[in-house]
């Protein structure tokens, strides 16, 4: 135990300090919750009452998805479900503890499936997939009205990706919660929310998150000659060094934030993917050295904020003057 709280302290110490020298320059930090949490969690062993749990404390029921983009028998998490009727009675104490200590760490939260929050997918314990699962009411505004009550504002990206129904949209909007558009997601039709000219401005927008193929890896392996046709014709133009043009049409969005894997800034492929949903292993091994990030890319990026004004005014004046001088000189 000692041993543990050893290795907690010494987290928690070194993650303050890059808290702060991130504050001292001005960046913000993005933080990522799970709306669940793990059957052999320290939350789960010492509140049992809290979860749906058999007399040996195994879950008679679990969380997933149903079958959808990314799997076609759906994504079995195994997560032990909530008993929201006794966290409300409670007073949701747990969730509003949770939230508080985790914005200790981070400025912004992304609350991974959000949707579940208006219902979620339930799955019998003893099923090996999620196929056989039905949609069950989450606490709704219920939840987030208490959370707002005691926290204020609430710092939150809603994770609105999957099956999503008017519910969670009202859900979303009602609360002022920006909701996520991915580009990988926008190609189909011209009706497809997530194509830049059906973007809102609260919204978070990506070129592609942890849980999608690289955008390089995504255009050389999964896309198909209808998508790419259908790309050509809504940008007008042959499409050339696709990561670049992510990039490039998230930072004109008019969403309010727009954020980028590194791997598309790299132009790296398939096998530098993050995280393939439903594999149980290999994922989040990714690593980058120093020596990838070349001054080019940084130029780039630069031109890019500067041109489509992603910056505070002081910043967006300084990084405009430099154009401009470089413009004259050139």
């Amino acid at each position: 135990m000692d041993y543990r709280r050893f290795r907690q302290w010494m987290f928690f110490t070194q993650w303050q300090a890059v808290k702060d020298y991130a504050a001292e320059k001005g960046i913000r930090l993005f933080g990522d919750l799970p709306i669940f949490v793990a059957h052999d969690s320290a939350d789960v062993w010492a509140d049992r009452d809290a979860y749906y749990l058999d007399e040996r404390g195994n879950p008679t029921v679990v969380a997933g998805v149903p079958p959808d983009y990314f799997s076609a028998t759906g994504q079995r998490w195994g997560n032990p479900l909530y008993r929201w009727d006794k966290l409300k009675e409670r007073g949701y104490r747990w969730w509003i503890s949770r939230f508080e200590t985790v914005l200790q760490l981070v400025d912004y939260l992304r609350i991974d499936h959000f949707r579940g929050f208006e219902a979620y997918w339930e799955i019998p314990g003893d099923e090996e997939t999620a196929v056989n699962g039905k949609w069950v009411p989450g606490p709704g505004a219920d939840f987030l009205s208490a959370l707002r009550d005691a926290l204020g504002d609430l710092p939150i990206i809603a994770e609105d990706l999957g099956v999503i129904t008017p519910g969670v949209e009202k859900l979303r909007d009602d609360f002022e919660l920006p909701g996520m558009k991915v580009l990988q997601f926008a190609w189909s039709d011209p009706k497809n929310p997530f194509l830049p000219h059906n973007h809102v401005e609260n919204a978070v927008v990506y070129s592609g998150t942890h849980d999608n193929n690289t955008t390089v890896g995504w255009w050389l392996d999964e896309v198909d000659h209808g998508t790419r046709s259908f790309m050509q014709t809504y940008l007008e133009r042959e499409i050339d060094e696709i990561n670049w043009r992510f990039i490039q049409i998230g930072m004109a969005s008019v969403g309010h934030t727009f954020i980028m894997t590194l791997q598309d800034v790299l132009g790296l492929g398939s096998k530098h993917r993050m995280n393939t949903p439903g594999k149980p292993g290999g994922n989040w091994q990714w690593r980058f050295t120093s020596q990838m990030l070349e001054e080019a890319h940084g130029d780039r990026l630069k031109h890019l904020t500067w041109l489509y004004q992603r910056r505070s005014d002081q910043q967006e004046q300084a990084v405009g003057d430099t154009a401009v001088r470089e413009t004259e000189t050139s």
